[in-house]
């Protein structure tokens, strides 16, 4: 009897055109195991992997820009994350790439992001010698973070595409390349949203040229992204076109240099190396404290790893938290 996943594989020899990935082609999972699922390939196990974990989980509680924004429609890592998976399945399915692997790459994309967005990134790429750099981080969270250091065990192509959402990887795939790029349209056209509706920008502030080009409204600047990217992958480069190319430059640009580094949005992070060189410090001064999984990770990878590993998985909220228990006398009264 032929089983759903089968079936979905031999699907895969139709619908997935020569520069995609087919599950069945994957080269395979970091540690070998045992696959006896009948019912989805290996990059939908991976999807699912990734959607049950828990620092998948913790996402809906670290600052995507915003520090400890008041409302409840600013993004997070997790809308975030979710914004960049559909767009990377829109346009694994239009140039006919593996949606699955597009999916499972785009979901774990951001799993080793600090508390405090790239504020809590800098702080700790400053406290910790070896430095840190969130896509590292995301690989470290799947491969030996996760399910008390043992890791998800993921499939060769979704680990390379998680490690080069920002940078890129001689080994990366179409679907990597994809996700990439839908990143950049998603958090440009949401902080620039959340920006707006913030005070810190007008709409009248967005430059002439992007506007023209892209549109006003949140919705037809990604549309205009999306397609662009398309129709310039159907010409056979999976990247934004050449026509597209100085509004695509212009756009992070004015983000940098209005959004990502104004002083009334990041008014607040100075104090965001504080709290995490604090609470980093007294972890490596008090190993013990660490939670029984991280002790596992000091003793295998060193405390310093495991104390930068227990930190960059905490959320805004957490770290506060922590933070103020370490450091703030509780109350007390005399009975």
């Amino acid at each position: 009897m032929t089983t759903l996943r089968a079936e979905r594989e031999a699907l895969e020899e139709i619908m997935i055109g020569e520069l995609g990935i087919r599950a069945k082609d994957s080269r395979g999972r970091l540690q070998p195991e045992e696959d006896t699922d009948t019912l989805r390939t290996c990059f939908q196990r991976d999807a699912d992997r990734i959607t049950h974990c828990k620092a998948f989980r913790r996402l809906k509680h670290k600052t995507q820009v915003f520090l400890q924004p008041e409302g409840d429609h600013y993004r997070t890592r997790l809308t975030h994350t979710l914004e960049v998976t559909r767009l990377s399945r829109t346009v694994g399915r239009a140039l006919r790439l593996n949606e699955d692997l597009c999916e499972a790459i785009a979901l774990g994309h951001d799993l080793g992001h600090t508390p405090f967005g790239h504020a809590g990134e800098r702080a700790l790429n400053e406290i910790y010698s070896e430095g840190f750099r969130h896509y590292e981080q995301s690989l470290r969270v799947v491969d030996c973070i996760e399910r008390e250091g043992r890791g998800l065990n993921l499939c060769y192509e979704t680990r390379i595409g998680i490690l080069a959402h920002t940078t890129g990887h001689e080994d990366e795939s179409l679907e990597a390349r994809a996700v990439r790029l839908c990143d950049h349209v998603a958090y440009l056209n949401h902080d620039l949203d959340d920006a707006i509706r913030a005070g810190i920008l007008t709409a009248e502030q967005v430059p002439e040229p992007i506007t023209r080009q892209l549109g006003r409204s949140n919705s037809r600047r990604i549309n205009a992204f999306i397609l662009d990217i398309i129709q310039n992958g159907r010409r056979g480069q999976v990247d934004i076109s050449p026509d597209m190319q100085e509004v695509w430059v212009l756009f992070h640009q004015f983000m940098y240099d209005n959004v990502y580094h104004n002083p009334v949005a990041k008014g607040e992070e100075s104090k965001v190396e504080n709290i995490l060189r604090g609470i980093w410090e007294y972890y490596v001064s008090h190993p013990d404290a660490l939670p029984s999984d991280f002790r596992l990770i000091a003793e295998r990878d060193g405390l310093e790893r495991a104390v930068t590993d227990y930190v960059s998985g905490m959320t805004d909220d957490y770290a506060i938290e922590q933070y103020g228990h370490i450091f703030i006398p509780a109350a007390w009264s005399v009975k």
